[in-house]
């Protein structure tokens, strides 16, 4: 038989963990009513206070059932109270452990305090919505900085409540979109976006002292006559040097081989706001037969390079006029540019070029 302080203590566990449930049962409850209604925050105070409660109780259980053990006189009751009280402290401690479970948005961290959130799946925006502003104050917490959300074409729903919590369009391309979020009540350290586009433009001289020129279609010199060289913009992931080659193949019909940068030009304000860094390259021409592109050039066709260079237009023109004498003094050898060496960044060892005009011993 029991005794009466037994029965007693065993009475003070038994309330402690209908307690206990109760809490649990309130704590769910508010949960689930925030990500389903979507119109109330999670109390953090409240969530707190529960816990606090349940961890409070969860220790009290802890030592009245300590207690059991001790004072317990019977070798049977002894057994029969232990084994009640390792399950009710095994019940309190599930318990803890379910209510400290967070559910937040699937993230990974980068090497400057950031978080980037990984959206796979479609996702209700009210689900979201309270599994962000969770995952922002647990983040915040843990001492994080920014926040990197790349939403793709499928998940385009999430950037209106993804802006309502305060962030803000980085970048955009064609099948996503980068928000960006600043934790910290200081002005954000965040890299901006590409600043500049990077275009080339192709000198390309044959053994004759000719320039391969072109007239465009469309554009500002539509309809000037002005025989220009052939110019792009280089593609994501293209080497400058790759670039000449391309756009005078694409252009003209010419191969060619990249032999130096001679120039670049940088200008501001040039497209949607972005700066503009052009390069001006020479290449040695492999084949000689021009075959235009129908679709942007009107004509192409092989130039003296002085008759290039006394165009009116290139004459008034400060910068063109620089980068014609720049190709006549290429031509006649009293110019060196940059050739390309090859080598590797620092930081992946990919491949990359350093334009230089040094020259390595043999």
């Amino acid at each position: 038989m029991c005794t009466q302080e037994g029965v007693e203590c065993t009475a003070t566990v038994f309330f402690k963990v209908i307690s206990l449930k109760f809490a649990r049962l309130i704590l769910k409850k508010i949960y689930t009513f925030s990500i389903i209604g979507g119109q109330r925050k999670i109390s953090h105070s409240v969530g707190r206070k529960l816990c606090s409660f349940i961890s409070s109780s969860s220790s009290c259980i802890s030592k009245v059932c300590s207690g059991l053990r001790h004072k317990s006189r019977s070798a049977s009751q002894t057994k029969s109270v232990k084994n009640m009280a390792m399950n009710m402290e095994n019940s309190s401690k599930d318990l803890v452990n379910e209510v400290d479970h967070v559910d937040m948005l699937d993230a990974s961290f980068d090497a400057y305090e950031g978080v980037i959130i990984n959206i796979k799946n479609d996702m209700d925006e009210n689900v979201f919505t309270a599994l962000l502003q969770t995952s922002i104050s647990q983040w915040r917490q843990q001492g994080k900085k920014g926040v990197w959300l790349k939403l793709s074409l499928e998940h385009v729903n999430l950037v209106k409540p993804a802006v309502k919590e305060g962030f803000w369009y980085h970048h955009a391309e064609p099948t996503y979109a980068m928000l960006v979020y600043w934790i910290p009540e200081t002005n954000h350290t965040l890299p901006p976006n590409a600043s500049h586009r990077v275009g080339v433009a192709s000198f390309v001289v044959n053994n004759n002292g000719e320039v391969l020129v072109v007239q465009e279609k469309s554009g500002a010199f539509k309809g000037t006559g002005v025989w220009k060289l052939p110019t792009g913009t280089v593609e994501e992931g293209e080497d400058i040097s790759a670039a000449a080659i391309r756009e005078v193949k694409e252009e003209a019909g010419i191969d060619t081989e990249f032999m130096e940068v001679l120039a670049f030009r940088q200008s501001h304000k040039s497209f949607f706001s972005k700066s503009d860094l052009m390069f001006v390259c020479m290449l040695k021409p492999t084949s000689l037969d021009i075959e235009k592109q129908d679709s942007e050039i009107e004509a192409a066709q092989w130039m003296p390079v002085e008759e290039y260079a006394n165009q009116a237009f290139v004459k008034k023109h400060k910068s063109f006029d620089y980068i014609a004498k720049i190709c006549i003094a290429k031509k006649d050898n009293k110019y060196v540019g940059f050739s390309p060496l090859l080598t590797t960044t620092a930081s992946s060892a990919k491949k990359s070029y350093l334009y230089s005009n040094y020259q390595l011993e043999q």
